[in-house]
């Protein structure tokens, strides 16, 4: 199941599950972030078609928990896929609600594999309607986080923690098995260098054309943050390790919580290296998660060939 805030990066994340033999899509569930809701919905359904299958989407919340929706136009464009006029969906999403259509499909599909690609939203509301489902997880793979502190909006935060991160705080106190996937995974040598862009294009198929030029805009802005060159691709780092999970090459289990108050370091990932959360003079600070004694699984580094391969093979 992928909740998503469909954009650039998304949608090839996307295409990887979608066109993957190894798994069925039960759901996919739309939640603002990237785009408006809406056009998180369009998009999904859009690359739903792209692929040939009509896997359910469920539109989900139209804005954080307690906060006004900030979107990132200026990174992926105004629809999200960098503003190529792609022509709307022929499909409508189904008339329940993402945060229901969460609760039911981990219901009915103990062990599933839950992968978030935005904001945290519909699954803490979906934690705080019923929850008793954390434990029916089998996995669940965050996009989101800046564990070495190097953040994409602020200097201390990533994007998706950012956005919501009360949301993001209730998914890490949940219980649910969370695996976090960083944004420093998707830099440097695990970005698509132009070899790779050259690479992709070179497979000919609609879905390979498709991944590149829906990143165009995300190239740009990309390269004018960082300097480097070439397509950083988040979203579908996250969705190969889901796939895949032996793609990561060093991960460790640590206590992560997320700062929700200050101006400072607003969303920041805040992970307990050291194991001193427990000490007397942070143990106030957090006992929500010590108390209930779940570690998240933070991935540090990646095999780059091998996640390449992985998002190779989905779009040939």
């Amino acid at each position: 199941m992928i909740d998503t805030d469909t954009a650039s990066d998304d949608a090839v994340a996307l295409i990887m599950a979608l066109r993957s033999p190894q798994v069925r899509v039960l759901a996919i569930t739309t939640v603002a972030g990237n785009v408006a809701v809406q056009q998180s919905t369009r998009n999904a359904l859009f690359t739903a078609e792209l692929c040939g299958t009509d896997v359910p989407v469920f539109m989900g919340a139209e804005k954080p928990l307690h906060r006004a929706h900030q979107s990132a136009h200026w990174f992926h464009g105004q629809d999200g896929l960098g503003d190529h006029g792609y022509p709307a969906p022929r499909r409508a999403p189904e008339k329940q609600h993402a945060v229901e259509a969460i609760v039911a499909t981990i219901e009915s599909n103990p062990g599933l594999v839950l992968v978030t690609l935005g904001p945290l939203t519909n699954v803490a509301l979906a934690l705080q309607r019923k929850p008793y489902i954390a434990a029916k997880v089998g996995r669940c793979v965050v996009m989101g986080g800046a564990p070495c502190c190097e953040g994409n909006v602020t200097p201390a935060a990533e994007y998706n923690i950012w956005c919501d991160p009360e949301a993001a705080r209730i998914v890490l106190h949940s219980g649910l098995p969370v695996e976090l996937v960083g944004w420093h995974l998707c830099r440097g040598e695990a970005a698509l260098n132009p070899d790779d862009i050259k690479y992709v294009l070179s497979l000919g198929t609609p879905q390979a054309r498709f991944a590149i030029e829906c990143n165009s805009r995300a190239q740009q802005a990309y390269f004018e943050q960082t300097g480097e060159r070439g397509i950083s691709l988040p979203d579908p780092v996250a969705m190969s390790i889901a796939l895949d999970p032996a793609i990561v090459t060093h991960q460790t289990a640590n206590y992560v919580d997320v700062e929700t108050s200050s101006e400072l370091t607003l969303g920041m990932t805040v992970v307990d290296r050291l194991n001193v959360a427990g000490n007397d003079r942070n143990r106030a600070v957090w006992a929500p998660i010590l108390d209930r004694g779940e570690k998240a699984k933070v991935h540090w580094t990646i095999d780059n060939a091998r996640w390449k391969r992985t998002l190779y093979s989905a779009l040939c």
